[in-house]
C-alpha cells in the first residue's frame, strides 16, 4: 500500500467517523428534543450492546452452542442478575469478568 492510498484511507476513516458524531450535534444541539425520541435513543446504546454480544456469548464456530461448557453462557445468567439488581456497569462489567475467570477455571 502506497503512502497516498495510506493517507487517503485514513481521511476516508476520519470523515466516516467524525461526520456521524458530529452532524446531530451541530443539527440538534441547540434543540429540545421530544421526550418520545429521547426515551428512544435511551435504548439504543443496550441495543448495540447486546447485539455486539449475544453472537459471543451464544455461537461458535458460526451454530448455536448451548451447553455448560460454553463459559461464556454460563458466566451471562450472574452477570445478568447483578445488572440487574444494581443497574450500574462497573458492577456488571466487572461482575462479568469475575463470572467468567470462575467458570473458565471450574469449568
Amino acid at each position: 500500500m502506497g503512502i497516498i492510498s495510506f493517507i487517503l484511507m485514513v481521511a476516508g476513516m476520519f470523515l466516516v467517523t467524525f461526520i456521524p458524531r458530529v452532524l446531530p450535534l451541530a443539527l440538534l444541539g441547540n434543540k429540545e428534543l421530544p421526550e418520545k425520541v429521547v426515551l428512544w435513543l435511551s435504548f439504543i446504546p443496550a441495543a448495540v450492546l447486546s447485539a455486539l454480544l449475544a453472537p459471543a456469548i451464544l455461537l461458535q464456530n458460526g451454530s448455536l452452542y448451548l451447553s455448560l461448557e460454553n463459559t461464556s453462557l454460563v458466566a451471562f445468567f450472574p452477570t445478568l442478575l447483578v445488572a440487574y439488581k444494581t443497574k450500574n456497569i462497573f458492577y456488571t462489567v466487572s461482575g462479568g469478568l469475575v463470572f467468567y475467570l470462575l467458570t473458565s477455571v471450574l469449568f
